[in-house]
């Protein structure tokens, strides 16, 4: 069992990334859990990639797990587009693998957890954004967890 586990042990990094702040989350040891890391404050792309790359280092990231805000029919609209492009631009600066997750809702979501704790999302704007790309990050590491073989039936048991 541990060596199943360790063969598909990812460390990844979610963005949720806005044209203020990107929020940023990374998983566990384990790579089952994503929490919120930081809330960097965009400035120029260039400080943006340093900020990233200093976390990319420290915790050995292996793949950028970005939100795409996709509309409601499922389309792309300018925003989507555009945090699209700052992924893969950013991806190729860093040399690491990108992977997109629908990121509709999320943000409302880490503001329903922020009430539900008593905290007002207005005053905790950051807080939001890291806990957006924790939500982000956790439905990657669910759906990966998910198409691994581990979980698929084996022939015997079918």
């Amino acid at each position: 069992m541990v060596e199943s586990q360790s063969r598909s042990f990812v460390s990844a990094l979610g963005l949720d990334v806005g044209s203020k702040r990107i929020g940023v989350a990374g998983c566990d040891g384990t790579g089952l859990i994503a929490t919120g890391i930081t809330t960097i404050q965009r400035k120029s792309f260039v400080e943006d990639l340093q900020e990233i790359r200093g976390l990319v280092e420290k915790r050995r990231v292996q793949i950028l797990v970005v939100g795409i805000p996709y509309s409601g029919d499922g389309s792309m609209g300018e925003q989507a587009r555009r945090i699209q492009k700052f992924a893969n631009r950013l991806a190729k600066a860093l040399g690491l693998p990108l992977e997109h997750v629908d990121e509709r809702l999320t943000s409302f979501q880490a503001e329903q957890m922020l009430l539900a704790e008593n905290r007002s999302p207005s005053y905790n704007k950051g807080l939001v954004d890291r806990k957006a790309a924790s939500i982000i990050l956790q439905q990657w590491l669910d759906d990966r967890r998910l198409r691994t073989p581990q979980n698929l039936p084996n022939q015997s048991e079918l």
